[in-house]
Formats: C-alpha cells, sequence, structure tokens
C-alpha cells in the first residue's frame, strides 16, 4: 500500500465516522504517523514520497490513532500537543485543549502584566499563565489548579517553554500565597444542564470538572470574586473569560465585588468572551 492509499483510506474512515474535518484530521493523523525527522510530515514531503510503499509500523501506528479519532477523541489528546500564543503546548485528557478564544483573554491580559505580579487560576494545561511569563515581561507568574494532574500538566509545559512559572495545587486561593497585581481566569463557567448537549469531543472525553460552572454557570465566578480581596492588591486588573452570554452577569458581579472600570471584551467571533476591572483603592467588598 503507497503512502498516498494510506491516507485515502483514513479519510474514508473518518467521513464513514462522521467525524467533523474528516479530510484536515487524517491528514493531521497520517502526518503524525509518519514523521520526517521526528516531526509531523509537511505537505511537500508527502507529494515527493506519495508513490513510495507505506512502512509498516506507519501504517499500525496511524490505524490506531484513526480508531481513537472516530470514537470522537479528539486529535489534540490523540497526538498529545497543540498550539497556544504561538507555543507549543503538551494536552492530555487531564485538561482543557486550549482554545483559540482564549488567546483573546491573553492578548488583553498582556496590555498590563509587565513588570507585574500574575496570578492564573483553574490554569489547567498552563496555557494563559505560560504564555503570560513567556511573552508579557512579568515579574512572576503564579498557576494554581485544584486537580494534580493539571499541576502535573502545567508543570510540564513550563519546562517545555522555559517559563519561569510556581506552580501550585490549589482549590482556587487555597494555598496560594502571597498577593498580585493582575489575576487571570478561565473558570469552569458552563452550566451543568448544558454540559450534556456538548459534541462528544467535548462532553465525553474533556476534564468535566474543568467545563461544569454549576446551576447556572457563574459559581466559580462568585468564590472567585468573594475571595480575592486577600490576593489582589489595590488598583490590581481581574481578567475573566467568560461564555458569549454571561457578559452582563458577570460585570454586575464584578461591580458588587468593589471593581471599577469594568468592561466586557469580544472575541473574533464578535460574542462577548472577557469581563475585566480593576480594583477600586479602598478594597474589594
Amino acid at each position: 500500500m503507497t503512502i498516498a492509499e494510506v491516507l485515502r483510506e483514513g479519510k474514508k474512515q473518518l467521513e464513514d465516522a462522521g467525524v467533523p474535518e474528516a479530510e484536515l484530521n487524517a491528514w493531521y493523523l497520517f502526518s503524525y504517523s509518519f514523521p520526517v525527522g521526528g516531526r509531523p510530515m509537511e505537505r511537500s514531503a508527502f507529494f515527493l514520497r506519495r508513490d513510495e510503499e507505506a512502512d509498516r509500523a506507519g501504517v499500525e501506528r496511524y490505524r490506531k490513532f484513526l480508531c481513537r479519532r472516530a470514537s470522537r477523541t479528539p486529535l489534540e489528546y490523540i497526538v498529545r500537543e497543540t498550539e497556544f500564543m504561538g507555543l507549543p503546548f503538551y494536552v492530555d485528557e487531564r485538561v482543557l485543549i486550549p482554545r483559540q478564544d482564549t488567546e483573546c483573554l491573553v492578548e488583553e491580559a498582556l496590555k498590563c502584566c509587565r513588570d507585574k505580579d500574575v496570578l492564573d487560576l483553574c490554569t489547567g494545561s498552563g496555557c494563559i499563565g505560560i504564555s503570560l511569563a513567556v511573552l508579557g515581561g512579568c515579574r512572576s507568574v503564579t498557576l494554581s489548579d485544584v486537580s494534580e494532574g493539571a499541576v502535573q500538566v502545567a508543570e510540564k509545559n513550563a519546562a517545555l517553554n522555559r517559563a519561569a512559572v510556581t506552580v501550585v495545587q490549589s482549590d482556587l486561593f487555597q494555598n496560594v500565597r502571597g498577593s498580585f497585581d493582575q489575576i487571570v481566569s478561565n473558570p469552569p463557567y458552563i452550566a451543568s444542564f448544558v454540559v450534556e448537549t456538548l459534541m462528544p469531543e467535548v462532553r465525553d472525553h474533556e476534564p468535566r470538572e474543568a467545563l461544569d460552572g454549576k446551576e447556572d454557570g457563574l459559581f466559580f465566578y462568585r468564590r472567585i470574586l468573594g475571595n480575592c480581596r486577600d490576593f489582589l492588591r489595590p488598583e490590581g486588573t481581574l481578567h475573566f473569560e467568560i461564555g458569549s452570554d454571561q457578559g452582563e452577569a458577570v460585570g454586575r458581579l464584578m461591580e458588587q465585588a468593589g471593581f471599577s472600570q469594568v468592561e466586557i471584551k469580544k472575541d473574533l467571533a464578535g460574542l462577548d468572551r472577557i469581563v475585566q476591572g480593576k480594583r477600586r483603592i479602598g478594597g474589594v467588598s
């Protein structure tokens, strides 16, 4: 079987399984199954080698990958990596897969993080805090997550990106020490009843505890706002990622908690995605 025939077989298998973007998924899995120089095969190499006999080990690896993707395991969990803010990140089933929408949160935080002490709550893979540490010129960055598995993944990604960060296993602020100029968080914000309606890649494979924001999706915003007074310095900034229908609700919660200059920012699709504000001098109520 030639390399080209192997790829055609993969595309058909994913199409028959109803996998979205089957052709693109088939190619990515193929490129990881037949690496060149230790990296996924590029299209140019494929066109030069398309009529060559396929390596048996590569075919076996590819077919295993295809079976997992046909069962709706996310592509990123299969290949164990993704890109975020132009940086490489390891991911597995212990953490959410970084989304492009979250890059909008990082871009907002980058505007005011230079020479600041930053806390990334609910860090998951560490993509937010590590990106700020690598790109933002922060004085210090602390990553916090309640999940031991997420902490391990974040530590792995910090090493991968040579990011000088501190990683803490903590239920929000519980084990966090010190105070910060900036807190950034992408907490679980999907209402419990909505989680069951998500596409199978998310519902059945990504960690539910990183998705489920309890009854109305606002549980963790309330907890963070109710406990941040001892950790966010006066005039410090707080940046939240939100669901597209939560802007007004989270904005009100921030104002009630003593934040000023509360703003709702949109993502690239024009949907509400970020709520941010500044702690007023005199404290957070």
